[in-house]
């Protein structure tokens, strides 16, 4: 299934694509796509009403159709939890070591806004880039996990992120990569919260990013140096994940960063990104 809300900033609906690319309203199945429904048995009464006919239509797939904003496919998650480093090609490009163990690190959950909403560049910025990434939504309570299996099981979805970064403060700022990754507008997600059924290989994703209509990233999660199951695992042994937080994944070769030809994002820019079976985003970069 694919989940998404729509809706004004703070007034999000419900809703699902059907495999016909008609937008169904959810409202009289759940208030609201978070973690309570991701937890108990709201994606099977969906799957359940979709099947049986009972939603009433709300657009067409064409997210220009929907009249109206379409928001992040996940409300208020109480984590945001970022992976670095975790392509070959994106190490390589950096010139940095690829990890032994997963790079870990925090982003604010309010940096999340919709996958069509404005970034907002930084005041005193000159180095803010660009990272399409795989997102993982939690599902269920996932902590010290077994095995890859029961990692598997605790995932409810998959969507796209951007993990916008001002390089100058994640690296030459001091001390951690917080304030090159905290600041508004940050996460753009989704737009679809697409379920784990509907992926065929999540370690075979193509993932691609485009500024001012110029391919710059163009990847795919075989180059993954820690796989998505492994992530959420390892995850566990150190923090408690709750339905609803989200994992984004690393990203692939192409930021402006190791890219000596290539300019950091400017006012007026436009990121496009796509990740394959996940949807597309488009942003534009204003001044904050």
């Amino acid at each position: 299934m694919k989940f998404l809300r729509i809706g004004p900033l703070g007034a999000e609906r419900p809703a699902v694509l059907d495999d016909g690319g008609t937008l169904l309203d959810l409202s009289a199945i759940t208030p609201d796509i978070d973690g309570a429904f991701l937890s108990g048995s709201g994606v099977d009464r969906a799957r359940a009403a979709l099947n049986a006919g009972d939603l009433r239509p709300v657009a067409d797939l064409d997210t220009t159709a929907f009249g109206e904003r379409v928001g992040a496919p996940v409300a208020t998650p109480g984590k945001l939890i970022g992976i670095g480093l975790n392509y070959t090609d994106h190490a390589a490009q950096t010139g940095a070591e690829p990890p032994v163990e997963p790079v870990v690190f925090i982003k604010p959950s309010d940096t999340i806004v919709g996958p069509d909403d404005d970034v907002l560049i930084p005041r005193g910025s000159g180095k803010t880039d660009h990272e399409v990434e795989l997102a993982v939504v939690i599902g269920r309570t996932a902590r010290y996990l077994e095995n890859l299996g029961a990692a598997a099981d605790a995932i409810a979805g998959y969507a796209i992120a951007n993990d916008v970064t001002e390089r100058e403060f994640q690296l030459e700022r001091g001390g951690q990569w917080d304030k090159g990754k905290s600041c508004e507008t940050f996460t753009p997600l989704g737009p679809w919260l697409v379920t784990p059924d509907e992926v065929d290989d999540v370690a075979a994703l193509g993932l691609r990013l485009r500024v001012n209509g110029a391919p710059v990233q163009d990847g795919t999660t075989k180059n993954m140096i820690f796989g998505v199951h492994h992530i959420v695992w390892y995850l566990s042994q150190f923090m408690a994940l709750r339905p609803g937080d989200v994992v984004i994944t690393g990203t692939p070769a192409g930021v402006a960063m190791g890219s000596p030809d290539r300019s950091f994002l400017r006012p007026g820019d436009v990121m496009e990104l796509e990740v394959d079976g996940l949807g597309r985003q488009r942003q534009r970069l204003v001044a904050a």
